[in-house]
């Protein structure tokens, strides 16, 4: 871990669990911005994963008291990852390979797709009954989030088939808040930046634009930040239900496959809690909580490795890790860089699609998830190492 703190402009310092080099600097400064914000508590912490991000740098943890910033917690609220480990045969899935990524492609949708229509299980989903008190919602909005609850999205977000050192059969998924997250945020995000011009107040950067707790906007952010993180929890288990339905009817006889362990995590989120004597809003964007014992699941990139953790509970990174190994190169610059070819022998072995829409997510778009978990092994104990077979990307 590094401190870096200047007394002349930081209100706090800024506690790094990286290779300071290997941070591109536009990124050192946005985490220089958020350490000068006078409601920040204690100090800024950056997970090993750290990259450029809007708001605020992804792989940062910020400890805030009395405000908010929305560009911070980001627009894909509530974003994640669901592990289940299951007692599945693993020659079965490897036999089955293709017929199994395209029997998920058949019931997930992918990428800007989402379901022709919604299914029981979504439709009797009860948080629906809170919509009606978010401040952004409408009836047009509520119709799209029903289809698209049960879809994987677009990006970084997939579903695998991994195994781990015993061969035991591991299905893991990433996904967040799908279309709904994202405009319900983008609408309080530009609410605060207006309310930061009516008052007069200049910021380093307008996306550190906040919300001040006492205020109703800040109450009807919170309620949208809670919401569409108990969504984007149970779009994970929609897909996961559907994914688990059809590995049981294609290698398990229609048996109900038993769930030995189920882990479902946020990585971009905001929640109270206490630190360093006060209760605090503590925002996690791209960061997984680690409290001492508690599971977490940190991904590496398609055709590497993945990560099942347990937390050491270090209060330094409030209590948190890295939620991934973290991008090396933008997407664009992944895309000149970087060839089917390339793509091709980076994910030899796994089962998945290998055509120029997902050259930006090839391994070597991203940093080296080893060297990333190394930098943290004072944050979390590995209890599981995952290699994928099968991947769906979004």
């Amino acid at each position: 871990m590094k401190v870096i703190y200047n007394k002349e402009k930081q209100h706090v310092p800024i506690k790094i669990w990286s290779d300071i080099k290997t941070v591109e600097e536009a990124a050192l400064n946005q985490l220089e911005n958020i350490s000068t914000l006078p409601f920040v508590h204690k100090h800024v912490a950056v997970m090993p994963d750290v990259h450029l991000g809007k708001g605020a740098t992804v792989g940062s943890v910020i400890a805030t008291q009395g405000a908010l910033i929305p560009a911070a917690v980001g627009v894909d609220l509530g974003c994640g990852v669901m592990a289940v480990k299951t007692q599945l045969n693993v020659y079965k899935i490897l036999a089955n390979s293709k017929k199994i990524r395209c029997s998920i492609e058949s019931v997930i949708p992918v990428g800007n797709s989402k379901n022709i229509s919604s299914c029981s299980s979504v439709d009797s989903w009860d948080g629906w009954e809170g919509f009606k008190g978010l401040t952004y919602g409408d009836e047009n909005l509520k119709q799209k989030a029903r289809l698209q609850l049960g879809s994987l999205g677009s990006g970084n977000h997939f579903i695998e088939i991994c195994l781990d050192e015993s061969n035991n059969v591991w299905v893991m998924l990433h996904s967040g808040s799908r279309g709904i997250g994202n405009v319900l945020a983008s609408r309080h995000i530009n609410e605060a930046k207006n309310l930061m011009k009516k008052m007069f107040i200049t910021l380093p950067d307008p996306d550190l634009s906040y919300l001040v707790e006492s205020t109703k906007e800040f109450r009807d952010y919170i309620y949208t930040v809670k919401w569409c993180q108990v969504y984007a929890f149970q779009n994970r288990i929609e897909m996961m239900n559907r994914i688990l339905k059809q590995l049981s009817l294609l290698v398990n006889n229609g048996e109900p496959i038993h769930r030995e362990i189920v882990i479902n995590c946020h990585h971009n989120y905001t929640t109270k809690e206490h630190h360093f004597g006060k209760n605090v809003w503590l925002t996690r964007k791209g960061a997984v909580s680690a409290k001492k014992g508690e599971f977490g699941i940190i991904p590496g990139s398609m055709g590497t490795k993945s990560y099942i953790v347990k937390g050491k509970g270090n209060i330094n990174s409030f209590t948190s890790c890295s939620h991934g190994a973290g991008r090396r190169f933008s997407r664009g610059e992944a895309k000149r860089r970087f060839s089917t070819k390339d793509l091709i022998k980076q994910t030899e072995g796994v089962e998945c699609r290998k055509d120029a829409d997902i050259i930006d997510e090839l391994p070597s778009a991203y940093k080296n998830i080893d060297d990333v978990m190394q930098q943290q092994k004072d944050l979390v104990e590995i209890i599981a190492e995952l290699k994928q077979v099968i991947c769906v990307k979004g």
